[in-house]
């Protein structure tokens, strides 16, 4: 299938079950090995996530705030917006996603467009292909990694914004009019589309086209893991043999590909070797997965229980937790929180922080950071490589 193709399809992958779920995993004995020793610092300031991109953005030239500002002001958005507007009032998860495009603090939604810039400033010009010494160049990074950028940004916003779209299917009376939601499906297929086509139209641009396999392929690959996760039932989770192991494999398609393709196409904009490709590639896994483990944890570590009351099923606490449990006892565990049908997250989740997969998921989360640090080994030192570094440790801090 090529990227025309996938983007005439992605409503119908995305929209067919597409409503954000709890979902179940079941247990299987790939349990984590030892992961080494963490090499990451820490810092005490409370505010240390939001000083770490605040930095990283002096560093790079270009608030990665403003990545798809250009996209989002168009005429067409701003008539999709004015549309969403109208869905004020609805419990649609469309209006949770434009809130997040705004503002979202903790998780830095411009995050993977300032690691591109990050790391291109990092690797620098190609000391053996000299080809691109005529490229435009601001603050160390070539015109066309900035565009790279922003095209990575429009990518992950229209994915998010796809994800959204809710399965009429299965709603129920709390959940609000029918009208309500369907209306919220059409503007989120109409805004990721546009915002796909925009990502698409700027690839063409680059004029290079293995990089445009590779975000093609990148994108084929969320696909894949979002279509994975809504499309299984969660009997499914209980019965079939799904462990940390597959975890991984969905979350990397579905959570790190884009970044570690990015990554990897910016220093192909560059003209560097296969060698410090794979390196970019390798970084941009490693952090994803990293962050994507921070975000599953904070449910099982926050002070305020309210803040912590529900979290998702198949996240990478739960997975380890049922691994180390095993089946049955797991199966148990779910059935003891089932009251009047319904699952008691309150109770399942002082279960989970009771064992192993929690410190375990923080080992993981560890684990990937000191392979992203692995992968920055091979850049020569410079602000841009500590930048990228002080990311790692961001999202591997916990406390």
């Amino acid at each position: 299938m090529n990227l025309r193709q996938l983007l005439l399809h992605l409503p119908r992958y995305l929209g067919a079950s597409g409503s954000p779920r709890r979902l179940w995993w079941s247990p299987s004995l790939d349990t984590i090995s030892s992961v080494g020793s963490w090499r990451g610092q820490s810092s005490k300031s409370p505010a240390h996530w939001n000083q770490v991109v605040s930095e990283a953005e002096k560093i790079v030239g270009y608030p990665t705030s403003f990545m798809s500002l250009r996209c989002l002001l168009s005429d067409e958005l701003s008539n999709i917006a004015m549309q969403v507007r109208k869905l004020v009032g609805t419990q649609h998860p469309l209006l949770t996603t434009a809130r997040g495009l705004v503002h979202d603090s903790r998780n830095s939604l411009q995050l993977r467009g300032l690691v591109v810039l990050l790391i291109s400033k990092a690797a620098g010009p190609s000391s053996v292909n000299t080809s691109c010494q005529n490229y435009d160049m601001v603050s160390g990074i070539y015109s066309c990694q900035r565009s790279l950028a922003e095209i990575t940004e429009l990518i992950h916003t229209a994915l998010l914004v796809h994800r959204g779209i809710v399965n009429l299917n299965e709603l129920q009376s709390s959940d609000g009019p029918l009208k309500d939601m369907q209306f919220g499906n059409k503007i989120a297929i109409l805004s990721g589309d546009f915002l796909l086509a925009n990502a698409c139209n700027g690839l063409a641009l680059l004029q290079n086209t293995k990089v445009v396999e590779l975000l093609a392929s990148a994108l084929m690959d969320l696909v894949q893991g979002v279509y994975h996760e809504n499309s299984t039932s969660k009997e499914s989770y209980i019965t079939d043999d799904i462990g940390i192991s597959t975890w991984k494999e969905q979350t990397f398609l579905s959570h790190g590909a884009l970044l570690a393709k990015s990554c990897q196409a910016a220093m192909e904009l560059a003209k560097h070797d296969a060698e410090v490709q794979d390196m970019a590639f390798q970084y941009g896994k490693h952090m994803a997965m990293s962050h994507k483990i921070n975000s599953d944890v904070q449910p099982f570590i926050k002070e305020k229980t309210s803040d912590s009351m529900t979290f998702n099923l198949n996240s990478a606490p739960v997975v380890l937790h049922q691994e180390f449990l095993g089946r049955d006892l797991w199966i148990k565990q779910i059935g003891e929180a089932q009251e009047k049908g319904r699952l008691d997250y309150a109770k399942l989740r002082e279960r989970i922080k009771a064992g192993k997969g929690v410190t375990s998921a923080i080992d993981l989360c560890r684990y990937h950071g000191n392979k992203a640090l692995e992968a920055l080994e091979s850049f020569p030192p410079s602000e841009a490589r500590s930048a990228l570094e002080n990311i790692v440790f961001a999202v591997t801090r916990f406390s």
